[in-house]
C-alpha cells in the first residue's frame, strides 16, 4: 500500500465539523445526515493557498495597528444602490469593503436585483459582474430588458476564483458581483464546485479581497430544500450581511429581508413587485398588504408589527368550522404553529370559546410572517370573530401580547405603530392597559385599553 495514500474524511455541510468516519448525526451541530465524504489534497505538495499566505504574511509584516480615533468613518463609506428599498435593508446603503450575501430560491429575482442596481452605481464607479451560470449573450439580453446600459459595467463569465480575483486586481472595480458562490472553484481544492470546502474557501478569499482592497462584494447564494443557504453554516458567519429574498410561488411580490447586518438593524424588509421590466419598488407595503381586504366579514383583524425599524400593517384571517374528522385540524400559515395553539388554549380557557370539535385555520395575507408577540391580540380577535361569526369593525386594529392567564401585555415602539395606523385611516385600536397610561394617540385615533382577552373580545365584538 503506498505511503502517500489519501485519507478520506467526512465534513458536515451545516457547520463544517470533520470526522474520520461517517456518522448519522453531526456531533457538533446535531443535524442528521449532513456528513459528506471529502478527500483532502496531499500535504506533501505545498498548495497555492499556503504560498499566498506566506506572501501575505511577508507583505503585512510592516503593518501597524491604528488607534480607534485615527480611523475615519464618514458618510463616504456608504453609497446608494439606486434602490431605496435595498438601501433600507442594508442600513442606509452599501458599505465599502463589505461582503454581502444575497440568497433565495431559484427564479426569485436575485440576479435581476443585482443587475438593476448596476444602472445607478455605474454612474459613479466601475462594476465587475461575474457570472458562472449565464453566458455573455444571456447577460446582455437580460440587461437590455432591464434597461441597463453603461460602459462602466464589465461582464466576466468565469468559474475559476483565481482568474476572477486576477481580473479584479487589474480592473480595481468599485463593486464586484459574483453570481453565484456555488459555481466557483479554486485550484487549491480537489473537490468539485459547490462542495463544502470550495464554498468555504472561495468565500474566505473573497472576504479577504474585499477588506484588503476596500471593494464592496455582492455574492449570490442558493438555498437548499429546507430553505437554508446551501453550503456550510459557517458561511453566514463569514459575511457582513445576509439578505434573504422571499416570495410566494404564485404572487409577483418579493420581500427582501436582512437576517444579519453588521452595519445596520436586522429583520429590515424591502418590498418589491416583479413584472416584465424587472423589480419595482413598493415604498408603502402596508397599503399593499391591506389591498383587497374584505369589509364587514367575520374572521379578520389587522395587526401592526415592526419589521426592523419599519411599522407594517398585516391582515390576519381566521376560519373556524365544524370538523369532519376524528381529530380537529389546526393550520397556521405565516404565524408560528405552537404559538397559535397556545392562543387557542387561552381563548378556550380564559375567553369561554370552544374549539374541541372545530377546525381552525390561520392565514397572514401577503406572504408576510409575523414573528413578534405584538400580533397575538389581532390573531386572537380574528379567531374569536370567526368562532362567534361576528365581524370586528373595519377601522379597528389590535396591538398587544397575550399571556397564558389571558392578560394583555404592552409591546415596544407603540408610538410608531399608532402613527402608521392613523396614516392609513384606522380610527380605533386595541392596546394593553398596563404601561400605556402616558401614551397619547394621534388625533382621530381612539385607544381602547383592555386588561385581558375577555375585555378585548367584549370591546371588539
Amino acid at each position: 500500500m503506498p505511503k502517500d495514500k489519501l485519507k478520506t474524511i467526512y465534513v458536515c455541510n451545516q457547520c463544517g465539523e470533520t470526522s474520520p468516519r461517517w456518522l448519522g448525526r453531526c456531533p457538533s451541530c446535531g443535524q442528521w445526515n449532513t456528513l459528506e465524504e471529502y478527500t483532502p489534497p496531499q500535504a506533501a505538495a505545498p498548495s497555492r493557498s499556503s504560498l499566498s499566505n506566506r506572501t501575505s504574511a511577508a507583505r503585512g509584516a510592516g503593518v501597524q495597528p491604528k488607534r480607534l480615533n485615527e480611523v475615519t468613518s464618514g458618510e463616504e463609506l456608504r453609497f446608494g444602490t439606486g434602490l431605496s428599498e435595498l438601501d433600507r435593508v442594508l442600513g442606509g446603503g452599501a458599505v465599502r469593503g463589505s461582503l454581502v450575501l444575497v440568497s433565495g430560491a431559484p427564479g426569485i429575482g436575485k440576479s435581476t436585483l443585482l443587475l438593476q442596481i448596476c444602472a445607478q452605481i455605474c454612474r459613479e464607479q466601475t462594476i465587475l459582474y461575474v457570472s458562472g451560470e449565464e453566458s455573455e449573450n444571456q447577460l446582455k439580453l437580460r440587461a437590455e430588458r432591464l434597461g441597463v446600459q453603461s460602459d462602466a459595467l464589465w461582464l466576466l463569465c468565469e468559474t475559476s476564483l483565481d482568474e476572477i480575483l486576477a481580473a479584479a486586481e487589474r480592473m480595481q472595480p468599485g463593486l464586484l458581483i459574483v453570481d453565484s458562490i456555488q459555481t466557483l472553484y479554486t485550484e487549491d481544492k480537489t473537490s468539485s464546485p459547490g462542495s463544502i470546502a470550495q464554498v468555504r474557501d472561495c468565500t474566505m478569499r473573497l472576504m479577504q479581497y474585499s477588506k484588503r482592497c476596500g471593494v464592496t462584494v455582492f455574492v449570490v447564494g442558493h438555498i437548499n430544500k429546507e430553505g437554508a443557504i446551501a453550503g456550510p453554516k459557517v458561511l453566514e458567519h463569514m459575511v457582513d450581511c445576509v439578505l434573504y429574498f422571499e416570495g410566494e410561488e404564485h404572487t409577483t411580490y418579493r420581500l427582501l429581508r436582512a437576517a444579519k447586518n453588521r452595519f445596520g438593524s436586522t429583520n429590515e424588509i424591502g418590498v418589491f413587485e416583479m413584472d416584465d421590466r424587472g423589480l419595482r419598488e413598493v415604498p408603502n407595503p402596508s397599503e399593499l398588504l391591506l389591498a383587497g381586504r374584505p369589509l364587514g366579514t367575520p374572521g379578520t383583524c389587522v395587526a401592526c408589527v415592526m419589521e426592523g425599524t419599519r411599522p407594517v400593517l398585516a391582515e390576519v384571517q381566521a376560519l373556524v368550522c365544524q370538523t369532519t374528522y376524528n381529530m380537529p385540524r389546526r393550520t397556521s400559515n405565516g404565524y408560528d404553529y405552537n404559538r397559535a395553539a397556545m392562543l387557542l388554549a387561552v381563548l378556550e380557557k380564559r375567553g369561554g370559546l370552544r374549539f374541541g370539535s372545530a377546525d381552525v385555520y390561520l392565514n397572514v395575507i401577503g406572504g408576510l410572517r409575523l414573528d413578534e408577540p405584538a400580533a397575538d391580540l389581532a390573531i386572537a380577535i380574528a379567531v374569536a370573530s370567526a368562532a362567534l361569526d361576528k365581524p370586528a369593525p373595519d377601522t379597528l386594529a389590535a396591538i398587544g401580547e397575550v399571556g397564558l392567564t389571558g392578560e394583555i401585555r404592552a409591546v415596544n415602539q407603540l408610538n410608531q405603530r399608532l402613527s402608521e395606523l392613523h396614516r392609513l385611516g384606522f380610527t380605533r385600536c386595541l392596546i394593553p392597559r398596563s404601561g400605556t397610561q402616558s401614551l397619547h394617540a394621534p388625533e382621530g385615533l381612539e385607544l381602547l385599553r383592555v386588561r385581558n382577552i375577555r375585555e378585548a373580545m367584549a370591546v371588539a365584538l
